[in-house]
C-alpha cells in the first residue's frame, strides 16, 4: 500500500491524531511498538497563521517517528492553505485535513466535523490545500453529520477527484460523537467502490488485535487507524502486529514492565516540555485511561492520588507502590 511515494507493509497500523494525546513522546513510543505511521495532535490553522507559540510547538517532529502526518483543522480555505504552507516547512511526510473532530469547540465553530454540514466549503478547502503544497494531502472524516446525512460514499469520490492521496474514515456520524458502535459497513462500501483508487483507512472501535483483523478481512481497508485503544497502551500495536502476522495472541509485558513504559512516557514529556509540572499534567490522560491498572480492587483512591501528584518523585512513588493485581 502506498500514500504518495510512501510505501507501507501489508495491513499497516496507524496511530490516530488525538488532541492532548499524540504528542512527540507518545508518538515515539507507538513507533517503538510497531505503529507504521503516526499523526500529530490536530493543529489549528488560525493559530498557526497567527504564530501562536503553543501551536507551533505541535509541529515538532523527529526522524525517528517517520513517516509522520501533521493534521490541521480550520473553517476557511485561505487560512487552511496558508497553514498548510507553514506546516510543509516542518517537512512532514503528509498533511492531513481534519474534517472529523466532533467536539463542540471545533465542530461547533464550523471546523472539523462541522464542515460535514457545508460540503461545498469542505471541498473548496481540500482543493486549495492540495494546490498549495507539494507533499501528499490526506483527509480524515466521518460518515456524515447525522444518521439522515451519511454522505461518505459520494464524498469519498469527490475528495479523490480533488487530489487527496488517501482517506481515513471514522465509522460514526458527528451526532454520535463517540457513543454507540462504529458502523464499518459504509467504510467497506467506500473501499469496495470500483471507482475508488486511493487507499482507504478505517477507524473506530479498534481496541483489540481481533478488531484489527476483522477490519482488514471483512471490510478490505488498506490500513487501520487506532485511536482510543492506544491511550496508555502504546504496546497495543505490537500485540496487533503479532496477531495479524501469526494469528496468535501475544502475551502482554509484565506488570512492572508496563509501569516502566508509563514512567518512560512521563519522563519524555517532562523533557519535551522542559517543565516537570507541565509534563506531568500532559501525561495524566494516559494514566487515567491505561489498562495497566484495570482489575485492581479499591484502586480509585490510588488513581486519584496519581492524577493529583505534583512532582515526578511523588508520582513515581505512587506508581511503584501499586501491586500486580494478579497477586492481590
Amino acid at each position: 500500500m502506498k500514500i504518495g511515494s510512501i510505501e507501507f507493509r501489508e495491513q499497516p497500523l496507524f496511530l490516530a491524531p488525538m488532541e492532548d494525546i499524540t504528542d512527540p513522546a507518545f508518538r515515539l513510543l507507538c513507533k517503538r511498538f510497531g505503529a507504521d505511521m503516526v499523526y500529530t495532535e490536530f493543529v489549528s490553522s488560525d493559530a498557526l497563521v497567527r504564530n501562536i507559540k503553543r501551536t507551533e510547538q505541535k509541529l515538532t517532529i523527529s526522524t525517528e517517528e517517520r513517516p509522520v502526518a501533521i493534521q490541521i483543522y480550520g473553517k476557511d480555505s485561505f487560512t487552511m492553505s496558508e497553514a498548510a504552507k507553514i506546516v510543509e516547512r516542518s517537512n512532514p511526510d503528509i498533511i492531513d485535513l481534519n474534517f472529523g473532530c466532533p467536539v463542540k469547540k471545533v465542530a461547533g465553530k464550523g471546523a472539523g466535523a462541522g464542515l460535514l454540514k457545508d460540503l461545498p466549503l469542505l471541498k473548496e478547502i481540500t482543493r486549495e490545500v492540495v494546490r498549495a503544497v507539494n507533499i501528499p494531502v490526506t483527509v480524515k472524516t466521518r460518515l456524515g453529520w447525522d444518521a439522515d446525512h451519511k454522505v461518505i460514499v459520494d464524498l469519498a469520490e469527490e475528495l479523490q477527484d480533488l487530489g487527496i492521496a488517501a482517506l481515513a474514515i471514522h465509522g460514526r456520524t458527528r451526532a454520535q460523537m463517540y457513543t454507540g458502535e462504529a458502523d464499518w459497513s459504509l467504510i467497506g462500501e467506500v473501499k469496495n467502490n470500483p471507482r475508488m483508487k486511493i487507499p482507504i483507512i478505517g477507524n473506530g472501535d479498534i481496541l483489540t488485535p481481533q478488531d484489527a483483523e476483522r477490519a482488514f478481512n471483512t471490510y478490505g481497508v488498506d490500513a487501520v487507524m487506532v485511536g482510543r485503544g492506544s491511550i496508555g497502551h502504546p504496546w497495543v500495536f505490537e500485540e496487533m502486529r503479532h496477531y495479524l502476522d501469526t494469528g496468535e495472541i501475544r502475551g502482554t509485558g509484565s506488570f512492572d514492565w508496563q509501569k516502566q513504559i508509563l514512567k518512560d512516557y512521563i519522563e519524555n514529556n517532562i523533557a519535551w516540555l522542559e517543565d516537570e509540572h507541565k509534563g506531568i499534567l500532559h501525561s495524566r490522560r494516559h494514566l487515567a485511561m491505561t489498562p495497566t491498572f484495570k482489575g485492581i480492587s479499591h484502586f480509585k483512591e490510588t488513581r486519584i492520588a496519581m492524577l493529583r501528584a505534583e512532582t515526578k518523585e511523588s508520582l513515581f512513588d505512587i506508581i511503584d507502590q501499586v501491586e500486580n493485581p494478579i497477586f492481590v
